[in-house]
């Protein structure tokens, strides 16, 4: 892993599930739950938690292998009963809120990539009051999910801004391997849904532990306008 602060970036682009709200629990008991429900096999912790981040469709035929086509729309419905149960009780990451501020406050360019769907990612930001820290979002169900780049691409054709010059910030291998694939670079959290080893193989920048980490890696390589005396920047 290289940590040469020569990289600057304009562009930090964030995933949600695992990175900024501490879901992976709630996410992998609807997947196990949903399965039981239909009476299909019922995956393990660490297979149902592997395919957060994937787009809905991708997911449910990862985590459940034996599921057939027209099984589909129940175990979706029943995934959303599931995890819409505890949707309104999911907290962000300690610090994430500060961070997000500190970092909106200082002018940082910040956008998500998320395989949630577009009302899912709507209901959350509403939830958290974050709808103006980002500039632009993207969700798997409005174009290719990750892996495929797509995202990341369309999110710097819309700002304006260079992949090369982006970073992505994700908890999973399918976030590393999107930014791999549209040339952007990557941070990997390892508080989320992927175990270390996983997040190492794909070379990340940097491997953090916690959100303080995460902000005492992230700040030295953005051009931000400094704070003023109070601890803010320019109003």
């Amino acid at each position: 892993m290289s940590e040469a602060l020569s990289v600057q970036f304009d562009l930090v682009v964030f995933d949600w599930d695992g990175t900024l709200i501490d879901s992976t629990g709630a996410i992998t008991e609807a997947i196990r739950s949903s399965a039981a429900d239909l009476g299909l096999p019922v995956p393990s912790r660490e297979r149902a938690s592997h395919v957060i981040g994937l787009g809905l469709l991708d997911a449910v035929h990862h985590a459940v292998p034996a599921i057939v086509r027209e099984q589909i729309p129940a175990f979706v419905e029943r995934y959303r009963h599931h995890f819409l149960r505890a949707d309104s009780h999911l907290l962000p990451f300690e610090g994430i809120d500060q961070l997000l501020a500190e970092l909106d406050s200082r002018g940082a360019i910040l956008a998500i990539a998320t395989g949630k769907s577009r009302a899912g990612l709507d209901r959350a930001l509403t939830q958290t009051g974050w709808e103006r820290r980002f500039r632009a979002t993207r969700c798997a169900d409005e174009g290719a999910p990750k892996p495929d780049p797509w995202m990341l691409r369309d999110l710097c054709g819309e700002l304006g801004i260079e992949l090369g010059r982006t970073l992505m910030i994700g908890d999973t291998t399918h976030d590393l391997r999107m930014a791999a694939s549209a040339g952007a670079a990557a941070v990997a959290v390892t508080y989320g849904a992927h175990p270390d080893h996983e997040l190492g193989a794909h070379d990340p920048l940097a491997m953090v532990a916690s959100v303080a980490q995460l902000r005492g890696w992230l700040l030295p390589r953005l051009g931000l306008d400094p704070l003023d005396e109070r601890g803010a920047g320019p109003g």
